[in-house]
């Protein structure tokens, strides 16, 4: 299960569900950068293109590497959710995201037990939707293959 956990926050590293995101300051502030914020500024962040910043994730930042997450005991290792803003940082962490973690590792692990799935939209990428959340041009053509199931 670490190793899925790895798996599913790469993913969303690569492809956040939420890619872009919108805050208000409600005082005068500086950033971390000593970039000044003033009272009533709207200031987004991208969470898309952050994970692509070699700086903050490596040269190997536009791989999809779940290595990257894993401890040398391969237990999983969290990141700084500064660093990795899917489920947002600070006083406005996301309160589900414990839960949602435990809904899609559920969910993966099931399908994945009982199916097999082969890409079949050719050589090239799909394109990706900017609208309140990042999604797929058109979706993700996939062949679906039942496992054969296993009496023990």
């Amino acid at each position: 299960m670490h190793y899925l956990h790895a798996a599913i926050a790469e993913s969303m590293r690569l492809y956040p569900p939420v890619a872009m995101d919108t805050h208000s300051c409600k005082e005068d502030d500086l950033l971390p950068d000593d970039t000044f914020v003033g009272r009533g500024w709207l200031t987004t962040y991208s969470a898309y293109a952050m994970a692509r910043v070699e700086d903050v994730w490596g040269k190997d930042c536009k791989e999809f590497r779940p290595e990257r997450w894993l401890g040398e005991d391969g237990a999983f290792r969290p990141e700084s959710p500064f660093r990795y803003p899917v489920f947002h940082a600070g006083p406005r962490m996301c309160l589900g995201k414990e839960m949602a973690y435990i809904q899609m590792k559920s969910i993966v692990a099931c399908v994945f037990e009982r199916f097999g799935f082969q890409f079949v939209g050719g050589e090239e990428r799909p394109g990706l939707l900017l609208s309140l959340t990042l999604r797929m041009e058109g979706g993700l053509p996939m062949k679906v293959i039942r496992r054969e199931s296993s009496v023990i």
